[in-house]
């Protein structure tokens, strides 16, 4: 008898794919079970097993029972789940590969499918399912009992949202956080390092301290901030990024004006982990929950409403009439059912919140025919990105099952750089998208720009309006929305809906019914002090709204008392500040914040967290150094001048001073009632307290 052919490569990987498979979805199955549903000899099982467990790959355990020949049990490990995804890739490829040559073999013609290699984008229609990162809900059961022992890092919002999109195919092609290899080649080129089409670096960015309990070939657990286990991550590559790099190539400029960079020094760790992730649960929502689908929810809709054509509409503001006529547009010239696609997760400080936003959206939903149009929501953190971002959103709708996807002037453009020009050009989005639609799988659909036509008592586009001398052309940009808003002007109905409007002033009131933070910044003895005190007297008796002081020295006796004066905790010290002053703010008082708050970064932070609420006013009391020093009331300079105080501000730490103040004041030669009123002047200006 002629001996058995040895298994090729091939063989070998679809065996092992199926054993693991096979434990995923029946964890602590015995052998016999096993050989059973492979339809393989219990000692080939029996061997694969054993090599699997030595591998990592399984876990083995003992069974409680009377049969002795039923005595092991076995479980995914963290990589075992990794390598089973990583295998499904590989046995799909291949699978489609053969089905390519049977079909040329049988009819002498190509299939008409893509090429296929492991990590592409496998599915070949909107509607069929595409893979997710999660394993069997048994198997997460185990593994999360397992995690508990695990080192763990407790995500941050925007991990958060990364992660979600990760395990639920979002983020389809990844397999988990960007390694150093796959991290370089989509910051220089766009790609992962196979040559898959990848825009945006999906990194878990760790601080110094947690990266050096970690090694390569470790597995550890990703909590939420609640601290419930929601995957674990299996580190293949601890590295050190070019930040100032990163900010160049993805970003356009290594500006801090531009709030991903700012995020990126200022926020994110300095150590990136990168590796595959095993999910074991999604992030928990509780806000409107029947309106967040993942995209194989999505995709099942489609299939069941027969949608095999889809034009998605991101936004991140509130729908307006204009947006209405734009989707009209889009889904005739798309031929095409409708998907409102908005973001929830983290867009652009001072964006209206998500929970405003989707109340707007509900409110006019009724403006669309049911039977071609969907609302879903997206938990994505943007980066503003421009015309990477444009690409990636086009990925992303691509994997939820979209077949077309309109792409704005200036797609996701974060604003002004440091001189006062934009980071992109208004079409750089589009015209990157363009170049790379094939791959993305989802076609562009230009953004029309609507305006009013007043005598045609319409929408259209502004490129298209040939008579334009002989008609009026209307328009509300966003910067006059929020001015109409914020000082309780007529919004007309041409330009919005009327429940959106009754809902913007629901919760965007006039400026002078809303919470607002004054932030005095400035050397210690400047008079930051003094002159916080004046405003909260004068605001108190003006009336109206709580007023609460928060002074450097009352904070750091009753909210700040363990931290030292070192960097770090003086960091802690003002983001502690902006948070109180945030919550104050968002309930409509106002908090009177006068700390040295010597850092740009930081006073940025406490700004972006407020403004999220509500007004922030920054007053630089610019009192010079040899005034502060004369002054001294405290002896802390005389103190700082011989040593005994380190990292005293303004004579062995520096003082970074304010460029975007609203306000400077210096004491010198001026009462304090003088800086007062000039501070109180800047509020009415600005429409906080009536004139």
């Amino acid at each position: 008898m002629l001996p058995a052919p040895e298994p090729t490569p091939d063989a070998e990987e679809d065996e092992l794919f199926r054993l693991l498979r096979q434990v995923d979805l029946a964890p602590e199955a015995t052998q016999r079970t096993i050989a059973a549903a492979l339809g393989v000899s219990l000692g080939r099982v029996n061997t694969r097993l054993r090599a699997a467990a030595e591998a990592g790959l399984l876990k083995i355990g003992d069974r409680k029972g009377p049969d002795r020949r039923q005595r092991f049990a076995y479980v995914l490990t963290p990589r075992g789940a990794a390598e089973k995804n990583r295998l499904t890739d590989t046995f799909l490829a291949r699978k489609l590969r053969e089905y390519d040559a049977l079909h040329a073999e049988l009819t002498g013609t190509a299939s008409g499918l893509s090429p296929l290699k492991i990590r592409t984008r496998l599915m070949q229609t909107n509607l069929s399912p595409i893979p997710e990162l999660f394993v069997s809900h048994d198997s997460a059961q185990k593994l999360k009992l397992d995690a508990g022992d695990l080192p763990s890092w407790d995500l941050t919002p925007r991990q958060v949202c990364d992660l979600e999109l990760l395990m639920n195919g979002g983020f389809n092609p990844l397999k988990g956080f960007l390694d150093q290899a796959d991290y370089e080649n989509v910051v220089e080129n766009m790609r992962l390092a196979d040559g898959t089409l990848w825009p945006m670096p999906i990194t878990l960015d760790v601080h110094e301290k947690f990266a050096a309990t970690v090694e390569e070939g470790q597995d550890i657990a990703l909590r939420d901030p609640e601290g419930v286990i929601l995957a674990i991550l299996s580190v293949s590559s601890k590295y050190t990024p070019n930040k100032s790099r990163e900010a160049e190539m993805v970003f356009g400029a290594d500006d801090v004006a531009h709030p991903a960079v700012n995020y990126l020094h200022n926020t994110a760790g300095d150590i990136y982990l990168g590796g595959a992730i095993t999910g074991i649960q999604q992030p928990i929502h509780y806000d409107f929950r029947a309106r967040r689908d993942t995209p194989n929810e999505l995709r099942a809709y489609f299939r069941k409403m027969g949608w095999r054509r889809v034009v998605a509409f991101q936004t991140r503001n509130p729908l307006h009439r204009a947006h209405q006529e734009l989707t009209f547009r889009a889904a005739r010239e798309a031929q095409a059912n409708l998907l409102i696609h908005p973001i929830v997760g983290m867009t652009k400080p001072g964006d209206v919140d998500h929970f405003t936003r989707v109340r707007c959206y509900e409110a006019v939903l009724d403006k669309y025919q049911p039977s071609t149009t969907t609302m879903s929501l997206l938990n994505l953190a943007m980066r503003m990105a421009g015309p990477r971002e444009a690409v990636w959103h086009g990925l992303i709708r691509a994997n939820h099952g979209c077949t077309h996807f309109i792409v704005g002037r200036d797609h996701a453009g974060p604003g002004k750089n440091s001189a006062g020009e934009d980071f992109y050009g208004p079409y750089d989005a589009q015209d990157l998208y363009r170049a790379h639609q094939s791959e993305i799988g989802c076609e562009m659909v230009d953004f029309k720009h609507m305006v009013y036509v007043q005598e045609r008592a319409q929408y259209e586009p502004n490129d298209e309006i040939e008579d334009r001398d002989n008609v009026t052309v209307l328009n509300i940009s966003g910067t006059e929305l929020r001015r109409r808003l914020r000082e309780g002007l007529e919004i007309p109905e041409w330009f919005s809906f009327p429940e959106v409007v009754e809902e913007l002033r629901r919760t965007s009131p006039p400026r002078s019914k809303q919470g607002f933070t004054v932030f005095f910044t400035g050397l210690s003895g400047s008079g930051k002090s003094t002159i916080a005190n004046a405003i909260m007297v004068k605001l108190m008796e003006m009336g109206g709204r709580p007023v609460t002081l928060l002074d450097g020295d009352v904070v750091r006796k009753h909210l700040s008392s363990e931290l030292t004066f070192s960097k770090e905790h003086r960091d802690i010290n003002i983001r502690r500040i902006g948070y109180v002053a945030s919550e104050i703010t968002k309930n409509g008082g106002i908090a009177i914040c006068a700390p040295i708050a010597p850092y740009t970064a930081t006073r940025r932070a406490a700004r972006e967290m407020i403004e999220a609420f509500g007004a922030f006013v920054e007053v630089h009391v610019a009192t010079s150094l040899e005034e502060c020093e004369r002054r001294d009331r405290k002896g802390l300079y005389k103190l700082a001048r011989e040593g005994k105080i380190p990292e005293f501000t303004g004579i062995s730490d520096p003082y970074e001073t304010p460029t975007n103040a609203e306000l400077v004041v210096d004491t010198e030669g001026f009462e304090v009632d003088d800086c007062a009123q000039r501070v109180l002047l800047l509020l009415e200006s600005m429409g906080l307290i009536a004139g």
